[in-house]
């Protein structure tokens, strides 16, 4: 493993038992001042220079027409960059792991921006909604606001405890780019705000969505997928398997961003 990386970008961070208690009622927990103001500048350059690789100029992640606004998102991170030390966090796994009472395992990671100007409203979905795991409470999603988060700038916005109904019906949003959708008609739901450096934690059953980015600078965010070391999960209409003995992605750091590296599960 590449030296940069084994120095790890979190602080050490253990959970109170009551954050955990609160995290299994709730579906999701707040986790403050994961990266510190050093080192949440660096991520955001390192994403800004990810989507620069893929194609994106700076004009366009300040102007949401032309581009797809609604989620730019790519699974590439470059090798010895902050984005790689934090996708490969123990300390980050740690938390995981703690969240999902077991070994926690990374499933994949991507780059979660809006572009400014109007980037669009995201549909509400559970991220069980595409892979689907039989427990979908053995995976969870941390996001990462790499800028402060407000419904301003199209924040995250989740519905507590919508983990404990399972798995929901959802559809495809019908927007040709493969998300899924559980209609407008959720019911309540809370928007996130954020402090950039902050981390989000939910359940893959917890359902969520953004509005639109109504500010004229794009939002900046990074989310980490894991799941339990036991999970079975489904796709492609076969049989459940057991993830960890046939992963889905294979979440690795590359040394150039390239248009056709880009697949990964919508989200």
């Amino acid at each position: 493993m590449d030296a940069m990386v084994e120095h790890d970008v979190l602080p050490e961070y253990v959970l109170d038992p009551m954050e955990i208690k609160s995290y299994k009622e709730e579906g999701w927990l707040l986790l403050p001042n994961m990266l510190d103001t050093v080192s949440t500048e660096a991520a955001r350059g390192d994403v800004r220079e990810i989507l620069h690789g893929f194609g994106t100029s700076d004009e366009e992640l300040k102007q949401a027409a032309g581009v797809q606004s609604k989620l730019l998102q790519t699974g590439q991170y470059l090798n010895g960059t902050t984005i790689d030390r934090l996708v490969n966090s123990e300390r980050l796994n740690s938390v995981a792991a703690q969240l999902l009472g077991g070994e926690a395992n990374l499933y994949f990671s991507f780059t979660a921006v809006k572009s400014g100007g109007g980037g669009g409203k995201f549909h509400f979905h559970q991220d069980n909604n595409y892979t689907q795991f039989t427990n979908g409470l053995d995976g969870l999603n941390i996001w990462f606001a790499l800028v402060d988060m407000t419904p301003e700038n199209g924040c995250l916005c989740i519905q507590p405890r919508s983990h404990l109904d399972g798995t929901l019906t959802s559809q495809n949003a019908g927007q040709g780019d493969g998300h899924q959708s559980l209609g407008d008609d959720i019911g309540t739901y809370l928007p996130v705000r954020m402090r950039a450096g902050d981390a989000v934690a939910f359940s893959r059953l917890t359902v969520h969505g953004s509005g639109a980015n109504k500010t004229p600078d794009p939002r900046f965010g990074y989310s980490i997928h894991y799941y339990r070391d036991d999970v079975m999960a489904r796709w492609d209409g076969q049989e459940p398997r057991r993830l960890k003995e046939h992963p889905r992605w294979v979440t690795s750091g590359v040394d150039k961003i390239t248009r056709d590296g880009n697949e990964v599960e919508p989200n």
